[in-house]
């Protein structure tokens, strides 16, 4: 009988450890869920540096049309270019000499037609603004073919080229860039297409279906065109920032004031 009880108060013991040992594990796994729950997901590297990384292209546009922000890619573009034409590397201020000399030449000509200012930047990207022909036969500071320049009014031949007469090479841009405007609707994508042409524009972006220029996959020229418009832009418009001194305003030559 006594060994009995004993069996009874020993079984009993072991059931309350037992069942106190569970309520132990099941408190320890209910409070490991609850902070499961509080702590919110941590983003990968790769996600968290997309999401925040710290925008350049809020601070950039070109005639107005903003670039894509928080995009790493654009980004990096914007960065390389703005650091490509920084002093720095550049080591020069003779864009802004002659950008001084003919940028009031040009931008009443842009205004008149509707064009925007930015597009000033162009003959910078294009050829410096020198007067020169490029290998591939483009000349004048809008690096009019000879075909394309006659298109739009200009003389070329029989000892008369008005690709490199400033006024009326920028009055012939201007109709062209206005006319590409209307082909693709966006001054982003007019850019884009002077340089790289409106048939090509138009295939990659009904070949892409699409029609962002940040986001078309483009050939290395075209591709940092837009960038390197806007850099010129942010280094004339803001040269101290970009470590450019005060310089002085360069007379242009009589062959580019050849007006008529």
């Amino acid at each position: 009988m006594i060994k009995k009880e004993m069996i009874k108060k020993h079984l009993l013991t072991c059931s309350v450890i037992l069942v106190l040992a569970l309520i132990s594990k099941l408190n320890i796994y209910s409070t490991t869920i609850a902070e499961t729950v509080a702590k919110p997901a941590k983003l990968s590297h790769r996600t968290s540096k997309f999401i925040f990384i710290k925008s350049t292209a809020a601070t950039y546009s070109f005639a107005d049309e903003a670039l894509p922000v928080n995009d790493a890619r654009v980004t990096k573009k914007l960065n390389k270019s703005l650091s490509q034409h920084s002093f720095k590397s550049v080591q020069s201020t003779l864009l802004h000499r002659k950008a001084e000399a003919l940028f009031p030449i040009i931008e009443p000509i842009l205004k008149f037609y509707g064009i925007p200012d930015d597009f000033k930047y162009i003959p910078l990207v294009e050829s410096g603004l020198k007067s020169g022909t490029s290998s591939k036969g483009a000349s004048g500071l809008w690096q009019f073919m000879a075909g394309t320049a006659r298109t739009y009014g200009l003389k070329v031949g029989h000892g008369v080229d008005e690709r490199q007469n400033v006024r009326k090479s920028t009055i012939a841009a201007c109709k062209y860039i206005k006319e590409l405007y209307g082909e693709f609707n966006s001054w982003t994508l007019a850019a884009a297409a002077y340089n790289n042409g409106s048939i090509k524009m138009e295939r990659a972006i009904n070949k892409q279906n699409e029609d962002n220029y940040f986001r078309l996959s483009l050939n290395r020229e075209t591709g940092s065109y837009i960038y390197k418009l806007i850099a010129m832009k942010a280094i004339i418009e803001q040269p101290k920032k970009f470590g450019y001194k005060d310089y002085i305003v360069i007379p242009p030559t009589t062959q580019l004031l050849a007006f008529n």
